[in-house]
Order: C-alpha cells, then sequence, then structure tokens
C-alpha cells in the first residue's frame, strides 16, 4: 500500500484523477491476496478509492487552482447533475458482483482512452457552449460511470471539457474540482450500501477499509501537489497523449483480471 500511494498521487495531480485509476486497481489485487470474500472485493476497492480520493482532490484543485486552471462557473452549473449520477451509479454498484465491476471498468477507460489518443486540439476555437442540456446529460453520466468505477470522474470529464474547446489545463483543473465532489457523494454511497447490506468486511466500515485510507492518505495527498505542479511545465499536447496511453494499460490490466476470474 505504501509503495502504491506514490504513483497513485503523482498521477491524481498529473491528470486531475484523483488517483482512483490506479487505486482501484491495485487495492483490488491487494485486498484478493489478503482474501477478502470475492463477491466484494471489488466494492471494496472501489469505496476505499473514493474515501482516499476525497483529501488527495482537495490538494490537487487547490495546486490547479493557484494556476489558475479552476473553471468555477463549469461546477456551479455542472456539480448538481453529476453529484445525482453518482448517488445512481452507487446504487448500480451495489447489487453488480465484482466480475460485472471490472468488465464495466475495461470497457470505459478503454473507450476514453481512444477518444483522448484521437481528440485535436480545439483551444483556438474555444466558445462558451456548454449549454444546459448538455450538461445535465453528461454531468450525470459522468457521475454515473465514475460512481461503480471509484474514480473522480477525470476520465469523463477531462474529455467532455476538452470537447468543448476549454484547454487541457483548465480542461484537467476543473476536473479535479469535480471530482472532490464526486469521491464525496460517493464514499458516503459506498459506506451506506456497505451498512445496509450488513458485510462484514475485517478493518472496514461498510465499503471502505479503514487501515487503506489511513496508509494512503499522507503520501497521496502530498505527492498530488508535486504532480499538479508537474502538469504546468510540461508540453500539454504530451499531456493529453499520456493520458490516453495510460488508460489503455490501466483497462488491459482489469480486462486480463476479469478473464481469469
Amino acid at each position: 500500500m505504501v509503495f502504491t500511494a506514490f504513483p497513485v498521487g503523482f498521477f491524481a495531480g498529473l491528470f486531475g484523477i484523483g488517483g482512483g485509476l490506479i487505486t482501484v486497481p491495485f487495492l483490488f489485487f491487494i485486498f484478493e491476496t489478503l482474501n477478502i470474500e470475492v463477491n466484494y472485493i471489488m466494492h471494496l476497492a472501489v469505496g476505499t478509492s473514493f474515501a482516499i480520493i476525497i483529501p488527495t482532490s482537495i490538494v490537487s484543485v487547490l495546486t490547479h487552482n493557484k494556476h489558475k486552471s479552476v473553471e468555477i462557473s463549469i461546477i456551479k452549473n455542472y456539480g448538481l447533475f453529476v453529484i445525482i449520477g453518482v448517488l445512481s451509479g452507487t446504487y448500480l454498484a451495489s447489487i453488480l458482483n465484482t466480475k460485472s465491476l471490472l468488465l464495466f471498468f475495461s470497457i470505459v477507460v478503454y473507450c476514453l482512452g481512444a477518444y483522448l489518443l484521437n481528440l485535436k486540439d480545439r483551444t483556438k476555437r474555444f466558445k462558451s457552449n456548454f449549454k444546459l442540456l448538455p450538461r445535465i446529460i453528461l454531468g450525470f453520466l459522468s457521475g454515473f460511470i465514475s460512481a461503480p468505477m471509484g474514480i473522480g470522474g477525470a476520465v469523463m470529464n477531462v474529455p467532455i471539457l476538452r470537447y468543448f474547446g476549454y484547454s487541457i489545463n483548465k480542461a484537467i483543473g476543473s476536473a479535479a474540482a469535480i471530482g472532490s465532489i464526486i469521491a464525496i457523494f460517493g464514499a458516503l454511497g459506498f459506506l451506506i450500501s456497505g451498512s445496509f447490506l450488513k458485510v462484514d468486511l475485517p478493518f472496514s466500515v461498510g465499503f471502505i477499509n479503514i487501515p487503506a485510507f489511513l496508509i494512503f492518505i499522507p503520501i497521496t495527498t502530498i505527492m498530488a501537489r508535486v504532480g499538479a505542479n508537474t502538469v504546468h511545465k510540461i508540453d500539454k499536447g504530451n499531456v493529453q497523449r499520456m493520458f490516453g496511453i495510460f488508460l489503455y494499460i490501466v483497462g488491459t490490466i482489469f480486462i486480463y483480471r476479469y478473464l481469469s476470474i
């Protein structure tokens, strides 16, 4: 857990992803070696990931905000629909088994990775055209999809904001802010659903593992600041390509695990 926490925090800040895309796979394998009930391994990894994301994403947001990369208007007009999606997605996750969640996770990251690798730069054609209907639909979908995956939603929201013309810096910074909202409501959802299902998992409350939470928090919080500062020093096109390749790697790992169960 200590070894994993360092890259989790760094990539959280670098990509504005909250760290869930790394945390969930690693926690899955860690919990599996500890002989956690197989039907709830993915649920525990996802719920714990959300809890870890909360402070990590807040640090990432504050750092991005210093670089003026957080668009407050996006948060105000988009966040409510994201919350509704998160609550709905959390309910879906509670009724799915681990294998179904693995497949769901893999398909989404492959699709978003392909999108990012093929996305052209629209910064020069920026128009403030993120109207109400797309905010409602896309906000709900990003929250709904993020909840069963245990992620902060940047894999959805960075591409969405890029599509509507925001620069990669603005997209990452704002997605990190939205991610903190998703993490808070996602963690609450998995805490409540795990308690409601009366799961008996070691050293856990609901679907949140306490030791993992305590180990990850101090390390990821520090490393998120390092990652958020790094993104402003490298080529923005490379950041986008790195993000896409990163998603392919994570998706491949989980497809392999899905087939082996």
